[in-house]
């Protein structure tokens, strides 16, 4: 990954599912690859794809994460998101 393609998580911002990446819902929760950087990553919390696949829906992360984490869990959540920023499993809207 070039210094031109790190990409800086705010929770305040909008993301999505980057285009690139196809996800397989599993047993211990999803298989994320993009077909770009053929990365795969394991997502291993039902909660985490439910909350990924939503991202769109809202006009930031913070409206998702009040909308679908409890209180006490969404600094877990903050962190799992800003590593699929840097894995381009997630990427800008």
């Amino acid at each position: 990954m070039s210094l031109s393609t790190i990409r800086v998580f705010d929770a305040s911002a909008p993301w999505r599912v980057s285009p690139q990446v196809s996800l397989r819902d599993e047993s211990f929760g999803a298989l994320a690859y993009n077909h770009d950087n053929r990365r795969l990553v394991f997502l291993k919390s039902a909660q985490l794809v439910a909350l990924i696949r939503q991202l769109d829906g809202y006009e930031s992360v913070n409206d998702a994460l009040d909308a679908l984490i409890p209180t006490g869990q969404r600094e877990r959540y903050v962190k799992a998101l800003a590593s699929l920023v840097t894995s381009e499993i997630l990427c800008g809207r």
